[in-house]
């Protein structure tokens, strides 16, 4: 059975999108889970098909959370769906706040099932305001776990840059829809940004590649380029010389202030062996242990590392430093670049620093868990 994701934070826009999905595929049904009341312990299915409300069944789960609602229920209902024959098309339509990558891979590890895409629907006059926003999801009633302490431009980001089609639904009045396709077509090159009453039908026809989708999605080892469109860009910033832990630090409220969305990978002076992961979403940064750069791992060890990242470390090999480098993007709109530019260049160890060690370490935090 062929099965398409919807995802989105902005609930008329997924809801038009899994509508016109509907509409255009006969003999397909909708499954959504109602998590509005999941922190009471109660999940809700909800079936519909081209004539109106199938059914609806709460579901009884061990733990309420989503990753639960997916393995204990969505998964199976798909399965038993599929073998009964009556629909060869399921639209999936995911709650506000999930990520689609848990579940894309989840219905592809499945031999009966077909995942056809991942599509991403976005309100325009909401899009901006959210990726700049300070919202927990909390905040929005829209957490989906215990101790969910996610953002909502963290989730929306991720939503969009993982899809491989966005659906742009209302019209932006300050930045114009162009700004929009644009904003959204830097944050995620791979995707098929199209507009509301677009047709949609060839959408469920295609084949989703999860691997691929973690690959270029996953900062680790993700190759992000310059890009200029109107207004919004993209700049990334790549160099061969490790940073000052110190003055990076120092630096890290500015530099996140001049970028909408930054990702990437750094290296410290100091720290040669750690790869550290940079995740900036407006004025929101998440650093985490990336894993040791491949250049310090022994020879037998790379058998272990994900194919997708041996090729990024090929493709940056430098004789004297391995892959170790700095490779930030940061995508925004009216960006200050040459600040930008000016700042990380100023925090990166001089040819006198080199060689020298480090006494104090504000990274020191994120050791390899």
């Amino acid at each position: 059975m062929r099965v398409t994701l919807v995802v989105g934070m902005h609930r008329s826009a997924r809801r038009h999108t899994v509508d016109a999905l509907l509409a255009e595929s006969d003999g397909s049904v909708v499954v959504h889970h109602d998590m509005s009341e999941i922190g009471e312990g109660t999940v809700r299915r909800l079936t519909r098909d081209g004539t109106g409300a199938v059914d609806e069944h709460e579901v009884d789960l061990v733990h309420a959370c989503a990753s639960c609602t997916v393995r204990e229920d969505l998964i199976p209902f798909l399965l038993r769906t599929a073998d009964e024959g009556a629909h060869d098309l399921c639209v999936v339509e995911a709650w506000d706040g999930v990520e689609p990558r848990l579940i894309a891979e989840s219905i592809a590890d499945e031999e009966a099932l077909h995942l056809t895409a991942v599509i991403a629907a976005v309100r325009s006059e909401d899009l901006l305001d959210d990726l700049y926003c300070h919202d927990l999801l909390d905040d929005r009633e829209l957490d989906i776990a215990q101790d969910d302490e996610r953002s909502v431009t963290e989730v929306l980001s991720r939503q969009v840059e993982y899809a491989s089609a966005i659906t742009v639904h209302g019209a932006d009045a300050e930045h114009g829809t162009d700004g929009i396709r644009a904003l959204l077509e830097q944050l995620n090159p791979a995707a098929a940004v199209i507009g509301a009453g677009t047709g949609l039908a060839g959408f469920t026809r295609g084949a989703f590649d999860t691997e691929a989708a973690h690959a270029r999605s996953n900062p680790a080892w993700a190759w992000y380029g310059d890009r200029a469109d109107g207004r919004v860009r993209t700049v990334t910033w790549t160099r061969t010389r490790p940073l000052h832990p110190e003055r990076f630090a120092d630096a890290l409220e500015r530099v996140v202030s001049l970028g909408s969305r930054g990702r990437g990978r750094f290296w410290l002076a100091g720290r040669p062996d750690d790869l550290l992961v940079w995740e900036s979403y407006g004025d929101l940064l998440m650093v985490e242990h990336g894993g040791p750069w491949l250049a310090a791992l022994p020879e037998a060890a790379l058998e272990l590392v994900p194919e997708a990242r041996r090729v990024r470390a090929r493709l940056d090999w430098n004789p004297e430093i391995g892959d170790r480098r700095q490779h930030l993007a940061f995508t925004g709109v009216d960006m200050e670049v040459d600040e930008l530019i000016g700042l990380l260049d100023s925090c990166l160890v001089t040819d006198e620093e080199s060689g020298q060690e480090f006494l104090t370490d504000p990274f020191a935090e994120f050791s390899e868990r």
